[in-house]
């Protein structure tokens, strides 16, 4: 019999979430094909199987994630009477939120306050998950909002004493995020973390997981624009085509839009999106801009509109010009899934602390040494590859 691996998500009742849920209960029901799995025909010992995934996790709405799901608008009555039923049954969790943190994101189903206090009960959800669902191991996965970077004075976040005393004194500098993660490391679950806000990359937590040989992968899902310029870029630097400049907008209209339409919010965003380029092509893209949007009628059809100035032999100017009309949580819900079976495939191994093989996932991946993450995406591949070890790679 195959082992159970429970899934905690963080936002459970977001629309990558309920996406991501919706398709692997179709799976198990038979009336969903493995189109868009990235790792479905790979053969890779000790992987756990699709349909033995189970979900759980937090949300600061108490509806269930059949109504969350038919409000985000990605999946409708079709799948959830086509074996994702089961949504109809499942209810989040009380979660940590903050307004301080995440301006337009808020919901009364919240845990109590204080730090440790949260802590604790999210390490007794992640207990009572384990034992409801007869689950053998659990991986906690971060697909909530944005949230703002930490400002003012963030001395807990220099190190692991420090953040232990922050902790301790409830520093307004411990974002909900940061105790989502170091709940899971405390407990040995593996995190991985799909949003642009800071939690396992800050220094103390990716020490604690080092120190606890927890893996730990992270930050912000790689899934649209970032995802086709991690493509593009290497061909055009193999090319010796030369990038005069970058110009990227996106609209979008679902809640990750409506986290971003706040600005502290946004400036995590652009933070990720806007690392990629010069790492590729190993020179500043000095007219590098990327936008972000929220247009409400948009909703999770996601446009993203590139335009590339390029100089090319004899010194002659073009352009590339793409537009990327996606969906928004069809692109990212299979990726959170991978995330997940790869990170228990990392726990199993034993290798702890932060997955660098996991970087091709990512728009600003962790490293375990802290040093630049790779992010040409044939060369993010071909490490997951070699990690893998399967038959096809």
């Amino acid at each position: 019999m195959a082992d159970r691996l429970g899934v905690a998500i963080v936002g459970v009742g977001g629309a990558v979430a309920t996406t991501a849920i919706a398709g692997v209960e179709m799976i198990k029901a038979g009336s969903n094909s493995l189109e868009g799995l990235p790792l479905a025909d790979r053969d890779v010992a000790g992987m756990v199987p699709y349909r033995d995934l189970h979900f759980g996790g937090w949300d600061l709405t108490e509806d269930t994630l059949g109504a969350c799901a038919m409000r985000h608008g990605v999946i409708g009555e079709k799948e959830l009477a086509d074996g994702a039923s089961k949504l109809n049954e499942m209810r989040p969790w009380k979660a940590a939120g903050s307004t301080a943190y995440c301006a337009n994101i808020d919901g009364g189903h919240k845990l109590a306050s204080g730090h440790r206090a949260v802590v604790s009960q999210i390490q007794g959800d992640l207990q009572r998950f384990r034992e409801e669902q007869s689950l053998d191991r659990v991986v906690m996965i971060n697909l909530a909002s944005t949230e703002r970077q930490p400002g003012g004075d963030a001395a807990c976040l220099e190190s692991r004493d420090a953040f232990e005393r922050g902790l301790d004194s409830d520093d307004a500098a411990i974002s909900p995020a940061m105790l989502y993660a170091y709940a899971a490391i405390d407990a040995g679950t593996p995190y991985a973390n799909f949003t642009p806000s800071m939690a396992a990359d800050v220094a103390p937590l990716a020490d604690f997981a080092r120190e606890r040989n927890v893996p730990v992968a992270g930050k912000d899902g790689k899934t649209g624009q970032t995802f086709m310029k991690t493509v593009i870029a290497p061909a055009l630097r193999d090319r010796a085509l030369h990038v005069d400049g970058w110009f990227s907008t996106n609209i979008l209209g679902n809640s990750d839009g409506l986290a971003l339409d706040n600005p502290d919010a946004l400036k995590s965003k652009l933070g990720t999106k806007g690392s990629v380029l010069n790492q590729i092509l190993g020179y500043p893209v000095e007219d590098h801009i990327v936008m972000i949007h929220y247009y409400r009628p948009r909703g999770d059809d996601k446009e993203a509109w590139d335009n590339i100035d390029i100089t090319g032999f004899l010194g002659q100017k073009m352009q590339l010009k793409l537009n990327f009309l996606c969906k928004d949580s069809v692109l990212a819900a299979p990726l959170a899934i991978e995330i997940a079976r790869c990170l228990d495939l990392a726990h199993q191994r034993g290798d702890g602390g932060v997955q660098d093989q996991m970087g091709v996932f990512f728009k600003l991946p962790q490293t375990s040494d802290g040093s630049d993450p790779v992010h040409g995406f044939p060369e993010q591949q071909l490490i997951l590859d070699t990690w893998l070890g399967d038959k096809t790679a």
